[in-house]
């Protein structure tokens, strides 16, 4: 489904992303884990349309996605819920899913788009409950529940999620994790961006591993978490054992 070759990012002169290549298949939940600034975000931002600086081929469908704008990228299937949730604050939680719908709605599919809401108020009954409550003053965990609901109402093929556990308590990881897996189940394909090494591997397929902005690691799931350098580096004990919620 997604296909990337000799990925480079930069920021002025500096350089965040050096050469990455990885692939996406359709159906995959794929997780990419690494330290801060290994230049995860920066290659989200390119598949997603918001890093100009960059070069290789990021491959879609077969459909390059270089030159084609963020909005054209999410017409074409893919969604992303951004780092920081970054929702529109001012607005309501309904207005925020009507945003995320706005491809819909320009496509005049008004009965869908009401499907898509029943379907994410399924899924986070509390935002039906806030429904007309200003985002801003939703808990942490109740903005990131909007943030992934907003990016599903644009009916996503790849669902991009980049940190989804940072600054949420346990429990809440917990729950978001497992809505991870409930859309995966749902056929969604998933690329997961994750500190939270640990969590993210057990419910990935396969995982890819960045460093300094390169890809030193690559394989199954169950092959990184039993890695000794991964282990080492990402799955420190105490490390996992708070941030995760589930049994080893």
């Amino acid at each position: 489904m997604l296909r990337i070759k000799n990925l480079k990012c930069s920021y002025g002169s500096i350089t965040a992303v050096h050469g990455v290549s990885l692939s996406i298949k359709e159906g995959e939940l794929i997780s990419i884990i690494g330290a801060n600034g290994a230049g995860k975000s920066s290659l989200l931002l390119a598949i997603c349309g918001l890093m100009k600086n960059w070069s290789g081929d990021i491959l879609f469908r077969e459909k390059p996605l270089k030159g084609m704008s963020p909005p054209a990228i999410v017409r074409s299937g893919i969604s992303m819920v951004p780092e920081g949730r970054q929702i529109f604050s001012p607005l309501s939680v309904m207005d925020n899913l009507k945003m995320g719908a706005y491809t819909m709605y320009r496509k005049g599919m008004k009965a869908e788009v009401k499907k898509d809401f029943q379907m994410v108020l399924d899924m986070f009954p509390i935002l039906r409950e806030r429904a007309d409550q200003l985002a801003g003053t939703l808990s942490g965990g109740e903005q990131q529940m909007l943030a992934i609901g907003r990016a599903l109402m644009a009916r996503p093929q790849l669902l991009v999620l980049d940190e989804p556990s940072m600054g949420l308590a346990p429990k809440i990881v917990d729950m978001i994790f497992n809505t991870i897996e409930t859309l995966r189940g749902q056929g969604v394909t998933i690329l997961l961006v994750e500190q939270n090494a640990r969590a993210a591997l057990k419910i990935s397929d396969r995982g890819y591993v960045l460093e300094t902005g390169k890809m030193v690691l690559q394989g199954s799931s169950e092959e990184l978490l039993v890695d000794d350098d991964v282990k080492r580096a990402y799955l420190g004990q105490d490390y996992g054992d708070f941030y995760d919620g589930r049994e080893n």
